[in-house]
Formats: structure tokens, C-alpha cells, sequence
């Protein structure tokens, strides 16, 4: 009775869902506790920004340029990360810009997705001409040089944040196709997907319901990585000086407004300089670690 008690146990595991197999993965997965802690800090930070600090990013004090931040020799805890130009807290700005440089890498990558995913699932599942068409659209997409289009776009109609969140996101959907059509085509070869067909199982169903839940463990990967690229290209367009406009405030535009104290004040560059890099980074160690959870046969 013992024995087969304990070979019942034994089985348990076996039989637990896909999802369930995968979070036991991440959670003994070294990289997406980094990745995940470091990433949930900074959300937490940009949503109780107005706790954090007590001043308003956009409010000016010509008095107080050029405060340095509380580790320089002439530096206070009034101002913890010092301030611009224009006497504008360094710390309040940073904490708002990480609002909107994550909120543009979620929204950007919510419309490319979309995109990507339906002509993928398209190309994937029909075939023939739909494939040829939806196929002719990613190589077109794959010529266009991201930042050249992107520039050309908003210096012809005007910068704000929503057309730049729209322009980027119109220009990030290649590789969810390229990857949602190629998962597609292998599950639209696999028996339950002919067995569905066979019982009468209408194309919507087959879709939304055996094809999309699988192609879940790509799509994740695929997404975490956008994201990162989503907020470097609006921080690139920022520098440029066609990215987010004042009164609003990012990373990528703090980075541009300091570019010229870069060897006066080094630190103006180097404070939102290291927000980005430490959340691309973190990003990518939760994207490569999801990538190591839900395709482990793929881990290197």
C-alpha cells in the first residue's frame, strides 16, 4: 500500500498543467528573480512617484541649477540626484520618465503584437496566398531601416507622445509574425489540431483556443524583447531631439537635455544612462529566462 502511495506521488508532477510546469521553472530560475525584482522596483517607484518625492518634474527653479547630487562635495539631500539646468528635481524626473518610458515599451508592444500576431496565425495556419502576402509585407518591413523610418514619420507630421507611440508600434511587429507564423505552421501539423478539425471544431475555436494558448511560451519571449527595443528606440528618437517633448518627461529625453554638460556634468548623463541600461537589462534577463522556462530543450 506504501509503495503505491508513493508511486502516486511520484506521478503527481506529471500531470500538472503547462503552466503550472513552467512557473515551478521560473521560480528556481536565478535570472528571472533578478530580472523580476529589479523590474518590479522600478514600476513600483514610477507609481508612487508622487510619495517618493515631493516635487513636480516640470517645475522650474533658476535659483537652483545645476544642484549635484547628494555624493558630490556641494551636494544636499534636498535635492538627492541633484537638478538641471532649469532647477528641476533630478530624482522627481527620473522617477515620472520611467512612467512613460515603460508605459510607451507596454502600449508600442500591445499594438505591434497585435499585429504581428494576427498576420502570423494568418500565414501560419492558411498557407498558400495569405502566407505569399503576409510574407511580401515582413520583407518589405525588414528593408525599412527602424529609426530612419521612424524619423523621417515624425519630423513630416510633428513629435508627440501618442505618435510616437503609434509610429513604433507600426514598426515592431515583424518579428511576432516571423515567429508567431513558424510555431503556427508546426501546431497546425499536430493530431489535435486535425482531430479538432475532424469533429466539426469551427476556425475560431481552432485558433483562439488550441492554437494561440500554445504559441504562448514565444509570444512572451518575443514580447520581453520588444519591449526593451520599444524604450531604446524612443530614447534614440528622444536624443535626436524627436522623441517625447517637454512638458512631458523620459529617460531618453533626460539623456538628450544633458548631452551637452557631458564632460561639465557627467553625472546628468550617467543617472538616466544607468536607468536605461539597468532596465534593458533586466528585461532581458527575464525575457532570456522565460525563454529557458517554457522551451527548455532550447536552453544553451
Amino acid at each position: 500500500m506504501t509503495d503505491l502511495t508513493s508511486s502516486t506521488q511520484d506521478a503527481a508532477p506529471v500531470s500538472m498543467s503547462p503552466g503550472r510546469v513552467a512557473l515551478r521553472r521560473a521560480i528556481r530560475h536565478g535570472g528571472f528573480w533578478i530580472g523580476g525584482t529589479i523590474i518590479f522596483v522600478i514600476v513600483l517607484m514610477a507609481i508612487f512617484a508622487p510619495l517618493l518625492t515631493p516635487y513636480d518634474p516640470s517645475v522650474q527653479s533658476l535659483s537652483e541649477g545645476y544642484v549635484p547630487p547628494v555624493w558630490a562635495e556641494a551636494g544636499s539631500w534636498e535635492h538627492p540626484l541633484g537638478t538641471d539646468n532649469l532647477g528641476r528635481d533630478y530624482f522627481a524626473r527620473l522617477l515620472y520618465g520611467a512612467r512613460i518610458s515603460l508605459g510607451l515599451g507596454l502600449l508600442t508592444v500591445i499594438i505591434s503584437g497585435t499585429i504581428g500576431t494576427a498576420m502570423g496565425i494568418t500565414a501560419g495556419y492558411w498557407g498558400g496566398w495569405p502566407d505569399m502576402i503576409i510574407n511580401f509585407f515582413i520583407t518589405v518591413r525588414l528593408t525599412l531601416p527602424v529609426v530612419l523610418v521612424a524619423l523621417v514619420v515624425v519630423a513630416l507630421i510633428g513629435s508627440s507622445l501618442w505618435l510616437l507611440i503609434l509610429v513604433i508600434g507600426l514598426l515592431l511587429w515583424d518579428r511576432f509574425a516571423i515567429v508567431v507564423r513558424s510555431a503556427t505552421q508546426q501546431l497546425a501539423q499536430r493530431e489535435y489540431i486535425t482531430s479538432a478539425r475532424a469533429i466539426g471544431s469551427s476556425t475560431p475555436r481552432i485558433l483562439f483556443r488550441e492554437i494561440l494558448p500554445n504559441i504562448t511560451g514565444p509570444l512572451v519571449v518575443v514580447t520581453s524583447i520588444e519591449i526593451a527595443h520599444a524604450i531604446l528606440l524612443e530614447a534614440a528618437l528622444s536624443f535626436l531631439g524627436l522623441g517625447v517633448q517637454p512638458p512631458d518627461v523620459s529617460w531618453g529625453l533626460m539623456v538628450a537635455e544633458a548631452k551637452a554638460q557631458l564632460l561639465f556634468r557627467p553625472w546628468m548623463i550617467a543617472i538616466p544612462g544607468a536607468a536605461l541600461v539597468l532596465l534593458v537589462f533586466a528585461i532581458n534577463l527575464v525575457g532570456d529566462a522565460l525563454r529557458d522556462v517554457t522551451t527548455p530543450e532550447g536552453k544553451a
